[in-house]
């Protein structure tokens, strides 16, 4: 009996969950996972699920999906919307949603799996499944690394994946070389020292020390980064204080720094801290800023000869004309990190999930930006039709041409790789 995929990807949906706090996600893939034959671990960094297909000898290639959802209060009036709330790492109880699609990419990993399940007789090769915790919070891949997955369980010889994104429907969108951007979260604390709202010249402020930091870091990207080349600076959060007539003693940014190399990452870091640093002495604070690290991320690149495989099986099996180049996104991924510590190819592509009439009548209008949401938005919700049997089709054809082949007389032809 064929797996409901549309049920599957609704419940997902409807039931979202914090990184590192999947344990419903996990337990509904570890079930799938199961059912279709594969050895199956949970647990594997904290709530990864790891599951193995083994079919003969041949290559191993690793089937990557990320489980977690956001802390973003849903808006799309979906009858399938999500409703529920989780405890954020400060403490808060926050709403939470599947923005950015993570319960589509684990809809369309079983999926695959599931197809390439029933064609087992037609290739040979063992398949690793990576659900993975934590990818919002850039962890899970180090977590589940840090556990042993590359040890515990087959060595990849390719790691694949993929996002679904603002693209129509049936456009897969990859390309080789630099896919996406490098990342740094930073937490960052300006000292202040607190008083009564009535007597600011006996206190330092640090709101308007952070008030002050948060301008000036936009002029890193508009006046000191080369007009041709990738940065972006963004300042996703300030908290400051709990009372109106209260000048608190402390405020506290957090900002999401992207670059496609290191150079540029060694350019910018040294620019952000340089004026949160400036705007602190400018305050006359007596105590400098404390910057904390709380992660980061490697550019996602894609090996050149392996993309091209990738991209001709993909137009094999969903037409031509399906892939293209869509650039370098500014998003970060830490996908990248079971291939680096592998040492073997990564491929990480694109599927979109947007309604192909919708998607071109907010081009011809001239309104992309403000009509079809983007990851990340209350309003994100690609169309589970055909949006799941694109992402199926293009992660098992994307497998099997990484996968020995079975010929008719029973002859396994190992490919180059």
């Amino acid at each position: 009996m064929s797996i409901d995929l549309e049920a599957l990807y609704t419940d997902l949906h409807k039931h979202p969950e914090l990184s590192f706090h999947e344990t419903r996600t996990a337990g509904i893939a570890a079930g799938h996972l199961r059912a279709l034959g594969l050895e199956v671990e949970e647990g594997i960094g904290v709530t990864g699920v790891v599951g193995v297909l083994r079919n003969g000898e041949g290559p191993v290639v690793w089937l990557r999906a990320d489980m977690d959802a956001l802390p973003v209060e849903e808006q799309t009036g979906l009858a399938y919307a999500s409703t529920a709330h989780g405890i954020a790492p400060s403490g808060a109880e926050v709403p939470v949603m599947h923005a950015c699609g993570h319960d589509m990419h684990v809809t369309a990993l079983i999926g695959a799996l599931e197809r390439l399940v029933e064609q087992r007789a037609d290739w040979s090769g063992t398949v690793v499944a990576i659900v993975q915790p934590a990818e919002e919070f850039g962890a899970g891949a180090k977590a589940m690394i840090a556990d042993g997955v590359l040890e515990r369980f087959p060595r990849p010889e390719v790691v694949l994946g993929q996002h679904v994104t603002p693209l129509p429907v049936g456009t897969i969108g990859v390309r080789a070389g630099t896919q996406m951007s490098a990342s740094d979260g930073l937490t960052v604390t300006m000292h202040g020292r607190g008083g009564h709202g009535s007597r600011p010249h006996a206190t330092i402020d640090p709101v308007v020390m952070a008030a002050a930091a948060v301008m000036r870091l936009q002029t890193v990207v508009s006046r000191e980064t080369d007009p041709r080349d990738v940065a972006v600076v963004t300042v996703g959060s300030i908290h400051a204080g709990l009372k109106h007539n209260i000048i608190p003693a402390e405020a506290r940014l957090e900002l999401s720094l992207r670059y496609p190399d290191d150079a540029a990452r060694e350019r910018v870091l040294a620019r952000v801290e340089r004026i949160l640093h400036a705007e602190a002495q400018a305050s006359g604070a007596e105590v400098p800023p404390t910057i904390v690290t709380d992660h980061t991320l490697p550019p996602t690149i894609n090996d050149a000869e392996a993309t091209a495989r990738v991209s001709a099986a993909v137009e094999r099996a969903l037409g031509a004309g399906t892939v293209i180049d869509p650039g370098m996104f500014t998003g970060s991924e830490d996908v990248s990190w079971f291939a680096r510590e592998a040492g073997v190819p990564l491929v990480f592509w694109f599927f979109g999930g947007i309604d192909p009439h919708a998607y071109a009548a907010a081009v011809a209008g001239g309104t992309l930006e403000r009509d079809i949401p983007t990851n990340h938005s209350p309003y994100f919700a690609p169309v589970p039709r055909p949006t799941i049997e694109v992402g199926v089709s293009a992660l098992a054809a994307a497998a099997r041409e990484f996968l020995d082949p079975v010929q008719g007389t029973g002859v396994r032809r190992s490919l180059e790789r």
